[in-house]
Protein backbone atom coordinates (compact mmCIF):
# COMPACT_ATOMS: atom_id res chain seq x y z
CA UNK A 1 0.00 0.00 0.00
CA UNK A 2 1.51 3.34 -1.10
CA UNK A 3 2.56 5.83 1.58
CA UNK A 4 3.02 9.61 1.29
CA UNK A 5 5.23 11.86 3.40
CA UNK A 6 4.13 15.50 3.61
CA UNK A 7 6.92 17.88 4.63
CA UNK A 8 7.45 21.63 4.62
CA UNK A 9 4.78 22.11 7.31
CA UNK A 10 5.63 25.32 9.14
CA UNK A 11 2.97 24.78 11.81
CA UNK A 12 0.96 21.61 12.37
CA UNK A 13 -2.16 22.09 14.51
CA UNK A 14 -3.24 18.60 15.50
CA UNK A 15 -6.33 19.28 17.71
CA UNK A 16 -5.76 15.77 19.05
CA UNK A 17 -5.94 14.68 22.68
CA UNK A 18 -2.56 16.28 23.32
CA UNK A 19 -3.54 19.48 21.46
CA UNK A 20 -0.13 19.65 19.88
CA UNK A 21 1.13 22.49 17.69
CA UNK A 22 4.34 21.37 16.00
CA UNK A 23 6.86 23.39 14.04
CA UNK A 24 8.91 22.01 11.11
CA UNK A 25 6.58 19.02 11.13
CA UNK A 26 5.78 16.14 8.81
CA UNK A 27 2.84 13.78 8.34
CA UNK A 28 2.66 10.35 6.73
CA UNK A 29 -0.59 9.12 5.22
CA UNK A 30 -1.34 5.70 3.83
CA UNK A 31 -4.53 5.14 1.86
CA UNK A 32 -7.24 6.94 3.87
CA UNK A 33 -5.39 7.04 7.19
CA UNK A 34 -2.79 9.09 9.05
CA UNK A 35 0.09 6.75 9.88
CA UNK A 36 2.74 8.98 11.48
CA UNK A 37 3.19 12.53 12.83
CA UNK A 38 6.33 14.21 14.08
CA UNK A 39 9.42 16.27 13.34
CA UNK A 40 10.46 16.38 9.70
CA UNK A 41 13.98 15.39 10.81
CA UNK A 42 12.68 12.09 12.16
CA UNK A 43 10.34 11.27 9.28
CA UNK A 44 10.31 7.67 8.07
CA UNK A 45 10.98 6.57 4.51
CA UNK A 46 7.87 6.46 2.30
CA UNK A 47 6.99 5.64 -1.29
CA UNK A 48 6.31 9.27 -2.19
CA UNK A 49 6.79 12.68 -0.66
CA UNK A 50 5.60 16.23 -1.22
CA UNK A 51 6.83 19.52 0.23
CA UNK A 52 4.12 22.12 0.93
CA UNK A 53 6.59 24.96 1.11
CA UNK A 54 6.44 26.25 4.67
CA UNK A 55 2.68 26.42 4.98
CA UNK A 56 0.45 25.70 7.97
CA UNK A 57 -1.61 22.52 8.22
CA UNK A 58 -4.63 21.80 10.39
CA UNK A 59 -7.39 19.18 10.37
CA UNK A 60 -10.07 19.49 7.75
CA UNK A 61 -13.11 21.38 8.99
CA UNK A 62 -16.02 19.31 10.32
CA UNK A 63 -19.18 21.20 9.37
CA UNK A 64 -21.83 19.63 11.57
CA UNK A 65 -24.81 21.79 10.51
CA UNK A 66 -25.82 22.63 6.94
CA UNK A 67 -28.87 22.67 4.68
CA UNK A 68 -27.55 21.99 1.16
CA UNK A 69 -30.53 20.35 -0.56
CA UNK A 70 -32.39 23.34 -1.93
CA UNK A 71 -33.12 25.35 -5.06
CA UNK A 72 -33.58 29.09 -5.50
CA UNK A 73 -32.42 31.83 -3.18
CA UNK A 74 -33.88 34.36 -0.75
CA UNK A 75 -31.90 37.44 -1.67
CA UNK A 76 -35.00 39.63 -1.38
CA UNK A 77 -35.50 38.43 2.19
CA UNK A 78 -31.88 39.28 2.95
CA UNK A 79 -32.28 42.79 1.55
CA UNK A 80 -35.40 43.30 3.66
CA UNK A 81 -33.60 42.06 6.76
CA UNK A 82 -30.72 44.44 6.17
CA UNK A 83 -33.34 47.22 5.94
CA UNK A 84 -34.57 46.35 9.41
CA UNK A 85 -37.18 43.59 9.08
CA UNK A 86 -36.73 40.85 11.71
CA UNK A 87 -35.97 37.26 10.77
CA UNK A 88 -38.87 34.81 11.16
CA UNK A 89 -39.03 31.08 10.44
CA UNK A 90 -41.75 31.51 7.81
CA UNK A 91 -39.28 32.33 5.02
CA UNK A 92 -38.42 28.63 4.82
CA UNK A 93 -41.66 28.09 2.86
CA UNK A 94 -40.21 30.11 -0.04
CA UNK A 95 -37.35 27.65 -0.36
CA UNK A 96 -39.72 24.68 -0.05
CA UNK A 97 -41.70 25.95 -3.03
CA UNK A 98 -38.56 26.50 -5.12
CA UNK A 99 -37.07 23.12 -4.22
CA UNK A 100 -40.20 21.18 -5.07
CA UNK A 101 -40.34 22.69 -8.55
CA UNK A 102 -36.91 21.60 -9.83
CA UNK A 103 -36.04 18.21 -11.24
CA UNK A 104 -33.91 15.65 -9.43
CA UNK A 105 -30.99 16.07 -11.82
CA UNK A 106 -30.86 19.84 -11.32
CA UNK A 107 -31.10 19.45 -7.55
CA UNK A 108 -28.31 16.88 -7.60
CA UNK A 109 -26.09 19.28 -9.54
CA UNK A 110 -26.77 22.07 -7.04
CA UNK A 111 -25.89 19.87 -4.07
CA UNK A 112 -22.75 18.52 -5.70
CA UNK A 113 -21.55 22.05 -6.46
CA UNK A 114 -22.11 23.17 -2.87
CA UNK A 115 -20.26 20.19 -1.44
CA UNK A 116 -17.38 20.84 -3.83
CA UNK A 117 -17.22 24.50 -2.80
CA UNK A 118 -17.07 23.48 0.85
CA UNK A 119 -14.34 20.93 0.19
CA UNK A 120 -12.15 23.46 -1.60
CA UNK A 121 -12.57 25.70 1.46
CA UNK A 122 -11.17 23.02 3.75
CA UNK A 123 -14.35 21.19 4.83
CA UNK A 124 -13.63 17.47 4.73
CA UNK A 125 -16.52 16.11 6.81
CA UNK A 126 -20.01 17.51 6.36
CA UNK A 127 -23.50 17.00 7.70
CA UNK A 128 -26.56 18.18 5.84
CA UNK A 129 -30.29 18.08 6.46
CA UNK A 130 -33.50 17.53 4.61
CA UNK A 131 -36.25 20.02 5.44
CA UNK A 132 -37.07 21.79 2.19
CA UNK A 133 -39.43 19.05 0.98
CA UNK A 134 -41.94 18.80 3.85
CA UNK A 135 -43.89 15.99 2.25
CA UNK A 136 -43.08 12.30 2.19
CA UNK A 137 -41.72 12.01 -1.34
CA UNK A 138 -39.66 15.21 -1.39
CA UNK A 139 -38.14 14.53 2.03
CA UNK A 140 -37.20 11.00 0.97
CA UNK A 141 -35.68 12.36 -2.26
CA UNK A 142 -33.67 14.94 -0.31
CA UNK A 143 -32.26 12.33 2.06
CA UNK A 144 -31.30 10.01 -0.78
CA UNK A 145 -29.58 12.88 -2.58
CA UNK A 146 -27.72 14.03 0.51
CA UNK A 147 -26.63 10.45 1.11
CA UNK A 148 -24.70 10.57 -2.19
CA UNK A 149 -22.54 13.53 -1.25
CA UNK A 150 -22.08 14.07 2.50
CA UNK A 151 -20.81 12.10 5.48
CA UNK A 152 -23.85 12.55 7.74
CA UNK A 153 -27.52 12.97 6.77
CA UNK A 154 -30.15 14.44 9.10
CA UNK A 155 -33.92 14.17 8.69
CA UNK A 156 -35.46 17.59 9.34
CA UNK A 157 -39.03 17.02 8.25
CA UNK A 158 -39.98 19.06 11.33
CA UNK A 159 -38.50 22.27 9.93
CA UNK A 160 -41.71 24.30 9.75
CA UNK A 161 -45.39 23.44 9.38
CA UNK A 162 -46.42 23.60 5.70
CA UNK A 163 -49.58 25.40 4.64
CA UNK A 164 -52.87 23.53 4.73
CA UNK A 165 -52.26 21.28 7.74
CA UNK A 166 -52.29 21.78 11.50
CA UNK A 167 -49.06 21.52 13.47
CA UNK A 168 -50.21 18.43 15.37
CA UNK A 169 -51.37 16.66 12.22
CA UNK A 170 -48.10 17.47 10.52
CA UNK A 171 -46.14 16.09 13.48
CA UNK A 172 -48.20 12.89 13.12
CA UNK A 173 -47.07 12.69 9.48
CA UNK A 174 -43.42 13.38 10.34
CA UNK A 175 -43.38 10.74 13.07
CA UNK A 176 -45.01 8.02 10.99
CA UNK A 177 -45.06 7.80 7.20
CA UNK A 178 -42.39 10.44 6.55
CA UNK A 179 -39.97 9.02 9.11
CA UNK A 180 -40.42 5.51 7.71
CA UNK A 181 -39.59 6.75 4.22
CA UNK A 182 -36.54 8.79 5.22
CA UNK A 183 -34.94 6.80 8.06
CA UNK A 184 -33.16 4.28 5.79
CA UNK A 185 -31.19 7.16 4.27
CA UNK A 186 -30.39 9.19 7.41
CA UNK A 187 -28.44 8.80 10.63
CA UNK A 188 -30.04 11.65 12.56
CA UNK A 189 -33.34 13.39 13.24
CA UNK A 190 -33.67 17.11 13.99
CA UNK A 191 -36.48 19.50 14.90
CA UNK A 192 -36.82 23.29 14.86
CA UNK A 193 -38.01 23.91 18.42
CA UNK A 194 -38.91 27.56 18.09
CA UNK A 195 -41.71 30.13 17.92
CA UNK A 196 -43.22 29.83 14.47
CA UNK A 197 -42.15 26.21 14.14
CA UNK A 198 -42.65 23.50 16.81
CA UNK A 199 -43.19 23.79 20.55
CA UNK A 200 -41.45 21.66 23.16
CA UNK A 201 -44.12 18.95 23.33
CA UNK A 202 -44.29 18.60 19.55
CA UNK A 203 -40.50 18.59 19.35
CA UNK A 204 -40.27 15.87 21.99
CA UNK A 205 -42.66 13.69 19.98
CA UNK A 206 -40.47 14.07 16.89
CA UNK A 207 -37.29 13.20 18.76
CA UNK A 208 -38.85 10.22 20.51
CA UNK A 209 -40.08 8.84 17.19
CA UNK A 210 -36.66 9.32 15.63
CA UNK A 211 -34.93 7.60 18.51
CA UNK A 212 -37.34 4.67 18.26
CA UNK A 213 -36.41 4.41 14.57
CA UNK A 214 -32.71 4.20 15.48
CA UNK A 215 -31.72 7.76 14.60
CA UNK A 216 -29.47 10.01 16.65
CA UNK A 217 -30.93 13.25 18.00
CA UNK A 218 -30.21 16.86 17.09
CA UNK A 219 -32.15 20.05 17.90
CA UNK A 220 -32.45 23.55 16.47
CA UNK A 221 -32.97 25.50 19.69
CA UNK A 222 -33.09 28.94 21.26
CA UNK A 223 -32.40 30.84 18.04
CA UNK A 224 -35.20 33.40 18.28
CA UNK A 225 -35.81 33.34 22.02
CA UNK A 226 -35.96 31.11 25.08
CA UNK A 227 -37.77 28.35 23.21
CA UNK A 228 -36.98 25.45 25.53
CA UNK A 229 -35.00 23.69 22.81
CA UNK A 230 -31.77 23.61 24.79
CA UNK A 231 -33.41 22.10 27.87
CA UNK A 232 -35.18 19.53 25.68
CA UNK A 233 -31.93 18.58 23.93
CA UNK A 234 -30.16 18.02 27.23
CA UNK A 235 -33.14 16.13 28.68
CA UNK A 236 -33.16 13.72 25.74
CA UNK A 237 -29.41 13.36 25.43
CA UNK A 238 -29.23 14.91 21.97
CA UNK A 239 -25.78 14.95 20.40
CA UNK A 240 -26.11 18.63 19.59
CA UNK A 241 -28.32 21.65 20.06
CA UNK A 242 -27.69 24.32 17.45
CA UNK A 243 -28.01 28.14 17.34
CA UNK A 244 -28.13 28.76 21.14
CA UNK A 245 -28.46 32.55 20.79
CA UNK A 246 -30.70 33.01 23.84
CA UNK A 247 -29.43 31.07 26.84
CA UNK A 248 -30.24 31.44 30.51
CA UNK A 249 -27.69 30.69 33.20
CA UNK A 250 -29.59 27.46 33.73
CA UNK A 251 -29.24 26.52 30.04
CA UNK A 252 -25.50 27.11 30.15
CA UNK A 253 -25.12 25.08 33.34
CA UNK A 254 -27.22 22.24 31.90
CA UNK A 255 -25.08 22.11 28.75
CA UNK A 256 -21.89 22.15 30.81
CA UNK A 257 -23.10 19.15 32.82
CA UNK A 258 -24.20 17.16 29.75
CA UNK A 259 -22.72 15.45 26.71
CA UNK A 260 -24.80 17.66 24.39
CA UNK A 261 -22.63 19.90 22.21
CA UNK A 262 -23.70 23.52 21.80
CA UNK A 263 -23.23 24.29 18.11
CA UNK A 264 -22.86 27.99 17.34
CA UNK A 265 -23.44 29.43 13.88
CA UNK A 266 -21.54 32.73 13.52
CA UNK A 267 -22.40 33.44 9.88
CA UNK A 268 -26.10 33.00 10.63
CA UNK A 269 -25.89 35.37 13.60
CA UNK A 270 -24.30 38.01 11.37
CA UNK A 271 -26.86 37.58 8.61
CA UNK A 272 -29.87 37.73 10.92
CA UNK A 273 -28.34 40.48 13.08
CA UNK A 274 -29.10 38.33 16.09
CA UNK A 275 -27.12 38.45 19.32
CA UNK A 276 -24.12 36.19 18.89
CA UNK A 277 -24.43 32.88 20.70
CA UNK A 278 -22.52 33.13 24.00
CA UNK A 279 -19.67 30.86 22.95
CA UNK A 280 -17.24 32.43 25.43
CA UNK A 281 -19.57 31.87 28.38
CA UNK A 282 -20.28 28.30 27.26
CA UNK A 283 -16.59 27.42 27.12
CA UNK A 284 -15.85 29.14 30.42
CA UNK A 285 -18.64 27.11 32.05
CA UNK A 286 -17.16 23.86 30.73
CA UNK A 287 -19.60 23.15 27.90
CA UNK A 288 -18.49 21.61 24.62
CA UNK A 289 -19.02 23.80 21.57
CA UNK A 290 -18.87 23.33 17.83
CA UNK A 291 -18.77 25.92 15.05
CA UNK A 292 -20.69 25.16 11.86
CA UNK A 293 -21.67 27.06 8.71
CA UNK A 294 -25.47 26.54 8.71
CA UNK A 295 -25.19 26.96 4.94
CA UNK A 296 -28.74 27.67 3.73
CA UNK A 297 -30.40 30.16 1.36
CA UNK A 298 -32.21 32.20 3.98
CA UNK A 299 -29.93 33.05 6.88
CA UNK A 300 -26.40 31.86 6.12
CA UNK A 301 -25.68 31.42 2.44
CA UNK A 302 -22.03 30.43 2.90
CA UNK A 303 -20.16 27.20 3.43
CA UNK A 304 -16.93 29.01 4.35
CA UNK A 305 -15.75 27.61 7.65
CA UNK A 306 -12.71 29.89 7.35
CA UNK A 307 -15.14 32.82 7.58
CA UNK A 308 -17.01 31.26 10.50
CA UNK A 309 -13.79 30.69 12.44
CA UNK A 310 -12.63 34.25 11.80
CA UNK A 311 -16.00 35.60 12.94
CA UNK A 312 -15.89 33.52 16.10
CA UNK A 313 -12.52 35.06 16.97
CA UNK A 314 -13.33 38.63 15.96
CA UNK A 315 -16.91 38.81 17.24
CA UNK A 316 -17.53 36.02 19.77
CA UNK A 317 -14.51 36.30 22.02
CA UNK A 318 -12.84 32.98 21.22
CA UNK A 319 -9.13 32.53 20.81
CA UNK A 320 -7.92 31.21 17.48
CA UNK A 321 -7.06 27.85 19.04
CA UNK A 322 -10.54 27.59 20.60
CA UNK A 323 -12.26 28.45 17.33
CA UNK A 324 -10.19 25.96 15.32
CA UNK A 325 -10.91 23.25 17.90
CA UNK A 326 -14.66 24.02 17.78
CA UNK A 327 -14.69 23.82 13.97
CA UNK A 328 -12.81 20.52 13.88
CA UNK A 329 -12.93 18.30 16.95
CA UNK A 330 -16.02 20.10 18.26
CA UNK A 331 -17.88 19.34 15.06
CA UNK A 332 -16.75 15.73 15.27
CA UNK A 333 -18.12 15.51 18.83
CA UNK A 334 -21.42 16.98 17.63
CA UNK A 335 -21.58 14.15 15.10
CA UNK A 336 -20.38 11.57 17.64
CA UNK A 337 -17.34 10.78 15.49
CA UNK A 338 -13.79 10.07 16.62
CA UNK A 339 -12.19 9.47 13.20
CA UNK A 340 -12.26 13.07 11.96
CA UNK A 341 -11.57 16.57 13.27
CA UNK A 342 -8.01 15.86 14.42
CA UNK A 343 -4.61 15.02 13.03
CA UNK A 344 -3.78 11.87 14.95
CA UNK A 345 -2.37 8.47 14.09
CA UNK A 346 -5.26 6.25 13.02
CA UNK A 347 -7.59 9.12 12.12
CA UNK A 348 -8.94 9.67 8.64
CA UNK A 349 -6.45 11.60 6.53
CA UNK A 350 -8.40 14.87 6.38
CA UNK A 351 -5.89 17.70 6.11
CA UNK A 352 -6.26 21.42 5.36
CA UNK A 353 -3.25 23.42 4.17
CA UNK A 354 -3.33 27.21 4.44
CA UNK A 355 -1.45 29.56 2.15
CA UNK A 356 0.02 31.09 5.29
CA UNK A 357 2.71 30.16 7.83
CA UNK A 358 0.28 29.99 10.76
CA UNK A 359 -3.38 29.28 11.47
CA UNK A 360 -3.52 32.72 13.08
CA UNK A 361 -3.90 34.13 9.57
CA UNK A 362 -7.47 32.80 9.44
CA UNK A 363 -8.53 35.63 11.75
CA UNK A 364 -5.64 38.00 11.05
CA UNK A 365 -6.54 38.10 7.32
CA UNK A 366 -10.32 37.54 7.37
CA UNK A 367 -12.02 36.91 4.06
CA UNK A 368 -8.83 36.05 2.19
CA UNK A 369 -8.70 32.81 0.12
CA UNK A 370 -6.30 30.99 2.42
CA UNK A 371 -7.21 27.36 1.65
CA UNK A 372 -4.27 26.17 -0.47
CA UNK A 373 -4.72 22.37 -0.56
CA UNK A 374 -6.94 19.75 1.03
CA UNK A 375 -6.73 16.03 1.59
CA UNK A 376 -10.00 14.21 2.26
CA UNK A 377 -9.68 10.55 3.25
CA UNK A 378 -6.20 10.64 1.74
CA UNK A 379 -7.26 12.07 -1.62
CA UNK A 380 -5.56 15.38 -2.51
CA UNK A 381 -7.32 18.42 -3.94
CA UNK A 382 -5.58 21.58 -5.13
CA UNK A 383 -2.09 20.04 -5.22
CA UNK A 384 -0.22 17.73 -7.59
CA UNK A 385 1.32 14.71 -5.89
CA UNK A 386 4.18 12.94 -7.74
CA UNK A 387 3.05 9.51 -8.83
CA UNK A 388 -0.54 10.05 -7.72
Amino acid sequence: MSSLLITGISELTTVDVEARVLGDAAVVIEAETIKWIGSAKAAPTTDRRVDIGGRAMLPGWVDSHSHLVFAGDRAAEFVARMAGEPYAAGGIAVTVDATRTVGADQLRELVETRVWEALLGGTTCMETKTGYGLDVEHERQAAMLAEEFVDEVTFLGAHVVPDGISADDYVDLVCAEMLSAVAPHAGWIDVFCETGAFDVDQSRRVLEAGRAAGLGLRVHGNQLGHSGGVALAVEMGAASVDHCNYLSEGDIAALAQSDTVATVLPACDLSTRAPFAPARQLLDAGASIAIASNCNPGTSYTSSMNFCVATAVLQMGLTLDEAVAAATRGGARALRRSDVGQIAVGSRADLHVLDAPSATHLAYRPGMPLSWAVWRAGVPYGIEIPGH
